[in-house]
């Protein structure tokens, strides 16, 4: 460990001026971390979480940590959880679980008491398991890549340094640290790899951690030409972006040699998983769409939709009455306004009789068999007649709202008004309605 502090000069001399939190389990890992920072001086504290999962040892280590920053003059913070109830909770694992707890809690006391970084003990040993896990499930480029040094605000400084380092430096220095027991385990997939396959992996090549080192660099030298790659393929496929849709032009992907790696590549990050069909969706009738557990893709003519799928659950009508001025709706806000002139005519304001309304109006989606009489035209049209003469996608059309007068479509909001409520010689009053969408939900 003598070149720690010149690991930290030479690429991370941030840490050198800035205020860090190190997260402390007692461990050998973290505890060395916590002497070499405290040795070189940087400004560190210490947090520590207690998950409540192993009965006396969890406190056990708590009281160790506590006793360890007394040794050694350092603030530290202590948070006790429940994880066992917050894996049921949020159907998660046990790890998982202690995972999410403890991140966001390090990130919360981060924000609350100004600390620039979250240090965590992560080492060279840690990057190989992690590799291996990622490998043996199945995985992309990403999966690949190893443990960032550097992610946000989370620093690992022991990344390029091996176990063994470790353990050399807690035994010269004559350190104490607390063992867990879960960790001989091998019920988990992690400790089975530390204890049974990499042992056989290093007495095979005694490189392996350094020729590992060598393969990540080469990897995330790799992934940045990817990136590069696949930026320059968004920046000619993407048509158009708003707050509900991105639009990607086929055309585009068709044009490359190995279309599905591109469409994983983009789409990896949205949840999807089978890439088969997103690939065949490319030759696929339009409203053809592939679902994540979050975001869609639907193809539409000559263009993929990427949306997300909304988990709330909307109104399905909204009520007006006569005396509302404004109504909010998802599309943005409703104003109802007596006018004596028509001052202007656009898609997102129309004028109408207001004699002719009976209220309560309602504002709801639209469906199947809805038909209403076009403004300037003589006679009626099925909705979906219109939306497709309009060349409306399916998204398109799930954003449609009418505004409706008892059983009467008065507007298809922001697209076009109704012929049986327009203003004529004998209208006495005058109701403009407009949609602003200055304040959206």
């Amino acid at each position: 460990m003598t070149d720690f502090k010149k690991h930290i000069d030479q690429n991370l001399p941030f840490l050198n001026e800035s205020r860090l939190l190190i997260a402390i389990s007692g461990g050998i890992d973290s505890v060395v971390l916590t002497y070499l920072c405290h040795q070189f001086n940087l400004d560190i504290a210490l947090a520590h979480c207690n998950f409540n999962l192993r009965g006396n040892e969890s406190d056990t280590d708590e009281d160790f940590v506590l006793q360890l920053a007394e040794n050694l003059d350092l603030e530290i913070f202590i948070e006790s959880f429940d994880t066992q109830r917050y894996s049921e909770t949020n159907k998660l694992s046990t790890q998982m679980a202690a995972r999410e707890l403890r991140y966001n809690w390090f990130e919360d006391l981060a924000e609350q008491l100004k600390f620039d970084y979250i240090l965590t003990a992560h080492h060279a040993d840690d990057n190989l398991e992690t590799f291996l896990i990622n490998l043996s499930r199945g995985t992309g480029l990403d999966g690949l890549k190893g443990i960032p040094e550097i992610n946000n605000n989370i620093v690992r400084p022991l990344l390029p340094f091996s176990r063994d380092a470790i353990e050399i430096y807690a035994k010269e220095h004559r350190l104490k640290w607390r063992d867990d027991s879960s960790n001989a385990s091998t019920k988990y997939l992690r400790n089975k790899l530390r204890h049974d396959v990499i042992p056989v992996l290093k007495e095979i090549n005694p490189q392996l951690l350094q020729n590992f080192q060598n393969t990540l660099k080469n990897l995330n030298d790799t992934s940045d030409i990817v990136e590069e790659r696949v930026e320059s393929v968004l920046n000619s496929a993407i048509e158009t972006i708003d707050k509900h849709q991105v639009v990607f032009k086929i055309s585009e992907f068709k044009k490359l040699n190995n279309p599905k790696a591109y469409l994983f590549e983009i789409f990896k990050a949205y949840g999807f998983t089978e890439w088969h069909d997103i690939l065949n969706l490319l030759d696929a009738q339009s409203g053809k769409q592939v679902l994540s557990a979050t975001h869609r893709l639907i193809k539409d003519r000559e263009h993929l939709l990427l949306s997300r799928i909304d988990s709330k659950t909307e109104r399905k009508v909204i009520t007006v009455f006569e005396a509302d001025r404004q109504t909010e709706m998802d599309l943005g806000l409703l104003f109802f306004d007596e006018t004596d002139a028509i001052l202007e005519k656009n898609n997102n304001t129309i004028y109408v009789d207001k004699a002719l309304l009976t209220y309560p109006l309602t504002i709801r989606k639209w469906e199947d068999g809805d038909l209403f009489y076009p403004l300037g035209m003589t006679g009626k049209k099925k909705l979906s007649k219109y939306f497709k003469d309009e060349k409306l996608s399916l998204l398109d059309k799930e954003q449609v709202r009418l505004l409706c007068s008892g059983e009467d479509i008065v507007w298809i909001i922001g697209k076009r008004a109704d012929n049986r409520f327009k203003i004529n010689e004998q209208t006495e009053e005058i109701l403009k309605i407009e949609l602003k969408f200055e304040t959206t939900r």
